[in-house]
């Protein structure tokens, strides 16, 4: 196929749409189900590329959970702890493929900000991924094929409507990449940079321990941000994103929003949260609502969507209080904080430290470098400079 229609671009009014080779030939892509969109295309494409580069990098099947061209999620297929598929609501006790557990370790990072997302595989999906997914809100999934069964279970999602994107694994691109914005046509090289272990060699603390599992956070954290919409920031832990800042204006507004959510994801996995006295037949995204209010510093956490915990819950849940969350968060460790940039301030790892962030990466090349590392150093971290940014626009 050398082009596809499309319904319309970003908005309804944004008239005509179209995904097409611009130098000619076929597109690398095969709709096998639905009508995707102008941005589910955007996401499809960028995803794709972040769960492929992560499983080069990795030597790991590899999945992304995407929104409006950024990441939610993104992980490594490594087994599901017997907290994760509670938290991550796996309704089954049989071992699940490495393909799946990437992908809903992915999802999970931020279910919140997954709800309609776009899924990205890095291999084959398979029926125990197309069974995860079916129960999922999402809007479709690109990968590089699919087993008869899974496209069978897919097919009937969304009443059949559910899209379905297979890319050719073996497609280059041009090496030049051209974008058009009121008119003016912009060039530039396409960002081919090879993310991978030999990053990592330049140690610039006096903590200079970097066990393997670390490396591969990084390698995640990078290859994460390679993708996202700049600023960001992100923070990795046993090979799967937690949190995600990405598209602000300033660094440590990243490092915030994504420590934030690190916090809500390390918080679900609560006692109190794993033994809410949820109502039977409860749809997913509305415990996921549910548990956001409940973790919610605000008095009005009872403020359902619906207006009424009763129809959620079967009793009144006892509160999570500031102290407990204080207590519990205090416990995570061994959490890897990426950036696309320098962080220019120690507030960065100030704040990083506080969700509990051990192992830094970033470019380097602040002018206050030095305070940076001091900071790093105060607490006991180890941190890279990489010498390379990741901007992505």
């Amino acid at each position: 196929m050398t082009e596809l229609e499309l319904k319309y671009g970003c908005n309804p009014n944004q008239k005509p749409s179209r995904v097409f080779m611009r130098q000619g030939g076929d597109l690398p892509v095969t709709v096998l189900n639905g009508r995707p969109g102008y941005i589910n295309f955007l996401d499809a494409l960028n995803s794709w590329q972040l769960a492929r580069e992560l499983k080069e990098a990795t030597g790991l099947p590899a999945a992304a959970s995407f929104k409006h061209v950024s990441p939610a999620g993104a992980a490594v297929g490594l087994p599901l702890s017997g907290t994760e598929r509670k938290i991550y609501f796996v309704e089954t006790d049989k071992d699940l493929s490495p393909i799946a557990c990437a992908y809903i370790r992915a999802r999970g990072a931020d279910r919140l900000c997954s709800y309609g997302d776009w899924a990205a595989l890095s291999d084959v999906c398979d029926a125990d991924t197309a069974a995860y997914l079916k129960a999922e809100v999402s809007d479709g999934i690109i990968a590089p094929g699919y087993t008869a069964e899974a496209l069978e279970i897919l097919k009937t999602k969304k009443k059949g409507n559910y899209n379905v994107v297979q890319i050719d694994p073996a497609y280059v691109p041009d090496p030049v990449e051209y974008k058009d914005v009121y008119g003016v046509t912009f060039q530039q090289g396409r960002n081919g940079y090879r993310i991978d272990e030999s990053l990592l060699g330049n140690i610039v603390t006096r903590n200079r321990d970097l066990p393997q599992a670390a490396k591969i956070d990084m390698i995640v954290a990078l290859i994460t941000l390679k993708y996202t919409q700049s600023n960001s920031v992100c923070y990795v832990r046993d090979g799967q994103s937690i949190g995600v800042g990405a598209g602000q204006q300033s660094r440590i507004h990243c490092t915030r929003l994504a420590g934030a959510k690190a916090d809500s994801w390390y918080l679900r996995q609560h006692p109190k949260v794993l033994s809410l006295p949820f109502t039977g037949g409860i749809r997913r995204p509305d415990r996921d609502n549910a548990i956001d209010c409940y973790l919610s510093d605000e008095e009005s956490m009872w403020l359902l969507a619906d207006g009424s915990w009763e129809r959620t819950f079967q009793t009144r849940p006892e509160p999570l209080t500031g102290e407990e969350k204080k207590e519990w968060l205090a416990q995570m460790g061994g959490v890897t904080c990426g950036s696309d940039a320098f962080f220019p301030f120690g507030d960065n790892v100030e704040r990083a430290r506080r969700s509990g962030v051990q192992y830094i990466v970033q470019p380097g090349g602040s002018i206050r470098d030095d305070n940076v590392i001091e900071t790093a150093d105060k607490y006991g971290m180890t941190m890279c400079f990489t010498g390379m940014r990741l901007f992505h626009h």
